[in-house]
């Protein structure tokens, strides 16, 4: 019975430790120790997942802090079930003098990660606390290094809109060209995501910065570049269109800096200013609007699969309809009784079968063989569609947009085909040759258009292994 009275007084102990913390009470937490000299020493044996130092430096009660601290230094080395440390709760809430006193006592908590691998620089990032940042970074200025599966300090700083943060991380002695330019881990740089979440102002400013506009048009992971992303993102509004121009100004100016470079140059070398000439504006005014021209007319829209997924599939099911169809009722009609005789010679075959196709037994072309063929292309090309629709896959990416594109045009053009072979087969002789002009005509043209496609996917395939490599 004494053990569970004892027991009983020390779980009340410690909670009155904790509603101290809570509160930041520094008289009760004296109190607790002189009569209970070894509480702090039972807080790792409570069931709580948090040390009472948790709760304070969360709370930013610096004086209860000092106090704990003061008593037993090792707590502020002890990690919550998230792996989380004093110092990542006073980071996160931007208690920056609780920051400074944890610092004091160990330094190096500055390198302490959680089970994100989230350091507390990462914490003060996410939520913009650019005091802290600075107290974090003096204390340890390589740990703005250090790179997470969601990216660096400035991705954080980024996804979470704290242009502050952003601007005083940029301006931090410590920064170099490769970290500004690192990626998360889906390959965006900070402008990638900062267009793909549309933030006008943080975008503004990285194209300020010499590295960033130079690195303007990089790939990420899925091979979009900033406009892509841009393209992919929803809704299309009055934002969308200012940060396209936005984006496209960006790479004027890098002409144009680059021509100004030259030309400033040339002017020091000689001993009186030179006018500058008028074919490197008409260059940069041809460049601006070929680049027009591409962005807002000719540039493959990554998405537009994903977003005609159910018109797609109302296509291919009426292609797998119509060749279905033809398949089964093909020109001419088939044999209602098996006969040795009728309209065409059936002795070369023995017997003309009933159910089976009438102009398949005409030995003097192999019309009816092309027919068939064109129209199972369709028609499993067509099914190819269908089960790719509605298999889940994502068909938001490129290689797997490329294949629909193929697979769709092989659909429609053996369609087209199966049509011309049908019309010749069931067509009298003496107007075969009018009839197959007209097709002609008409073939040429669909045949033009399809070049003219190809030659596209072909050109932008081209475009993107050259960015790439």
């Amino acid at each position: 019975m004494e053990v569970k009275a004892t027991q009983t007084v020390e779980d009340h102990t410690i909670a009155t430790l904790y509603e101290a913390s809570l509160k930041g009470c520094v008289s009760t937490l004296h109190t607790l120790i002189q009569r209970n000299p070894l509480i702090l020493n039972r807080v790792s044996l409570s069931p709580f997942t948090e040390t009472p130092l948790h709760i304070a430096s969360l709370l930013g009660h610096l004086e209860f802090c000092e106090a704990l601290v003061k008593r037993k230094p090792s707590l502020v080395s002890e990690a919550d079930s998230e792996g989380r440390f004093p110092l990542h709760l006073a980071s996160a809430e931007g208690h920056t003098e609780v920051v400074k006193s944890l610092l004091l006592t160990n330094p190096d908590l500055c390198y302490a990660v959680d089970k994100d691998d989230m350091l507390p620089l990462h914490f003060a990032a996410m939520r913009g606390r650019v005091g802290t940042i600075q107290e974090l970074i003096k204390t340890r200025p390589d740990s703005i290094h250090r790179i997470t599966h969601n990216g660096s300090v400035l991705h954080f700083c980024v996804r979470f809109n704290h242009l502050e943060a952003l601007r005083f991380f940029v301006q931090s002695a410590t920064m170099n060209q490769d970290f500004l330019l690192a990626k998360d881990k889906e390959g965006n740089t900070l402008l990638h995501l900062a267009v793909k979440l549309k933030q006008i102002k943080t975008i503004k400013y990285l194209l300020t910065l010499p590295e960033m506009r130079t690195a303007a048009r990089a790939l990420n992971e899925a091979g979009l570049t900033n406009f892509e992303v841009l393209e992919e993102s929803d809704p299309r509004d009055f934002i969308t269109l200012k940060i396209q121009n936005m984006l496209t100004e960006a790479g004027v100016q890098i002409i144009n800096a680059k021509q100004q470079g030259s030309s400033s140059s040339s002017s020091a070398s000689s001993a009186s200013p030179s006018i500058i000439p008028t074919q490197p504006a008409q260059e940069s005014k041809r460049m601006k609007l070929w680049e027009t021209l591409w962005l807002k007319y000719l540039q493959y829209r990554p998405n537009w699969i994903e977003e005609k997924r159910g018109s797609l599939m109302v296509v291919a099911t009426v292609i797998a309809s119509m060749t279905f169809q033809s398949a089964i009722n093909p020109p001419g009609g088939v044999w209602q009784e098996d006969t040795h005789s009728g309209g065409l010679s059936c002795s070369s075959y023995g017997t003309c079968k009933a159910g089976t196709a009438v102009l398949a037994y005409d030995l003097a072309h192999d019309g009816f063989l092309r027919f068939a063929t064109f129209n199972s292309v369709s028609f499993f090309s067509s099914l190819y569609v269908v089960m790719i629709l509605l298999s889940g896959l994502r068909v938001d990416n490129k290689p797997m947009m490329w294949i629909l594109t193929i697979v769709l045009f092989l659909a429609l053009s053996s369609i087209g085909n199966t049509y011309i072979s049908a019309q010749r087969l069931v067509t009298p002789h003496h107007l075969a040759h009018k009839v197959g002009t007209v097709n002609a005509s008409f073939s040429t043209v669909w045949k033009i258009i399809i070049a003219i496609v190809v030659l596209f996917h072909f050109l932008h395939l081209l475009i993107l292994c050259v960015k790439k490599f």
